[in-house]
């Protein structure tokens, strides 16, 4: 008799008997009642939304208060005026909100689905092939079944990993990605307090020094349309390329009891996913971080040069902001555990430091021309020397003038940093 995949087992500890109708009926059953959270596709959502709002009725969800939205207004206001002269671009905000921690999740879901679903269902495949060949037959609808816990179980870990995040992140822009909807600046008033008492500065300069990053984030994905998809292809693009621990998740299904649904939320899948140790997979991981250090260097640059003479700890938030940024919070590395994906900006410092001097050589609007296409960005080579690019030609310009933006290959398609170099003649020699 084949055995049943993960140590599923009836009460008395012995596994159903895949010939015994009564046994497997009984058996299914257990898993239907285990699995009874509504969703479908390689993640249970509707179960993440439900355990993260659990996770975070549990340890507390304040509502903003009236005081709270309108000292919000007020510093994404203020904050647009500051960056005004430090910018090339207008303001991004359309819509300015005070959020709570359900309402980041909430809002934020859709970006976490594109970005999750694709590594989800390379796990669930695997689960599904560790059901032996000769058994799969015999099993029948079990087949769909193991696929839907895959997902439940995912969903699970992924709603906790969600309701962790959104107890500390301050904005809706806060890790680095174009998480919640264009056009609107959102920040948690609940978890700007708490930062700020860590800090031991007054809440309302670390409102607003956050309200400077968030509206600077804003104005870069608005004003530059091509570079939201580009950062979530990005991150889509290194997710293709993780590999699956089939021995991690054979370890994990093996604790799983379908006679204890309680059993579900002790399992820790952290660990299944790992990145594919190969050429592409590293080029994938490297454009990944450039993308994110840029984002994330050109935000630390513009919001420091806004406020550097009109907060008086700037400088102690700016040093506190990166650092948080470079190590991530416990949260964010719990979430990278679990997808396999680090959403820091590794390289931080040097892409500060690589727009501050295209801001001293080429001006404010000539540093904010350089998001005028992925080919003219900066390279990962370039971090090593910042004024070498920032005084350079950009030989594409008039190219540019003339290029068609809606034609394949077109920006959403392009790599940062993968203009050809004076001494490639094929155009080819950075591109991975």
């Amino acid at each position: 008799m084949p055995d049943i995949p993960f140590g599923f087992a009836l009460p008395g500890g012995q596994p159903p008997d895949p010939n015994d109708p009564a046994q497997m009926q009984q058996f299914m059953s257990q898993l239907q009642h285990l699995l009874s959270a509504p969703g479908s596709g390689p993640v249970n959502w509707d179960l993440a939304r439900q355990v993260a709002a659990s996770q975070l009725a549990a340890t507390g969800d304040p509502m903003a208060s009236p005081y709270e939205r309108h000292a919000v207004e007020e510093a994404l206001r203020l904050a647009d005026l500051w960056l005004e002269p430090a910018s090339a671009w207008p303001t991004g905000i359309r819509t300015s909100v005070a959020w709570n921690r359900n309402e980041w999740i909430y809002k934020t879901l859709d970006v976490w689905r594109k970005l999750c679903d694709p590594v989800a269902s390379r796990m669930v495949g695997a689960m599904g092939d560790l059901v032996p060949p000769e058994a799969r037959a015999q099993l029948g609808p079990m087949q769909s079944m193991v696929a839907t816990l895959g997902g439940a179980l995912f969903g699970g870990q992924l709603g906790q990993a969600l309701g962790q995040l959104a107890a500390e992140v301050l904005s809706a822009g806060d890790i680095g990605l174009p998480l919640g909807p264009a056009g609107t600046a959102a920040l948690i008033p609940a978890n700007i307090r708490v930062y700020g008492e860590g800090l031991e500065l007054p809440e309302d300069e670390v409102r607003l020094y956050v309200a400077l990053r968030e509206a600077a984030h804003q104005r870069l994905f608005e004003h530059v349309p091509w570079l939201r998809g580009h950062v979530l292809a990005a991150v889509e693009n290194y997710a293709s390329g993780i590999r699956v621990n089939r021995e991690a998740i054979e370890e994990a299904m093996g604790r799983v009891d379908p006679t204890d649904p309680e059993s579900m939320q002790a399992i820790a899948l952290e660990g299944i996913f790992t990145p594919e140790d190969t050429p592409a997979q590293k080029a994938s991981l490297a454009r990944l971080e450039t993308v994110l250090a840029l984002v994330e260097g050109w935000v630390c640059h513009v919001v420091d040069s806004a406020a550097k003479d009109r907060l008086p700890n700037v400088v102690r938030l700016g040093e506190a902001f990166r650092r948080r940024r470079a190590a991530g919070g416990p949260a964010e590395q719990t979430f990278a555990a679990l997808v396999g994906l680090e959403l820091r900006p590794r390289r931080l410092r040097e892409a500060s430091a690589l727009w501050a001097a295209l801001t001293e050589h080429r001006g404010i609007a000539g540093r904010d021309a350089v998001w005028g296409h992925p080919d003219l960005l900066p390279s990962d080579a370039d971090f090593a020397d910042p004024v070498a690019f920032a005084t350079t030609s950009t030989d594409l310009d008039d190219e540019l003038a003339n290029f068609d933006f809606t034609a394949p290959g077109g920006p959403e398609e392009q790599a940062p940093g993968s203009r050809p170099r004076p001494d490639d003649t094929d155009g080819d020699a950075d591109r991975s």
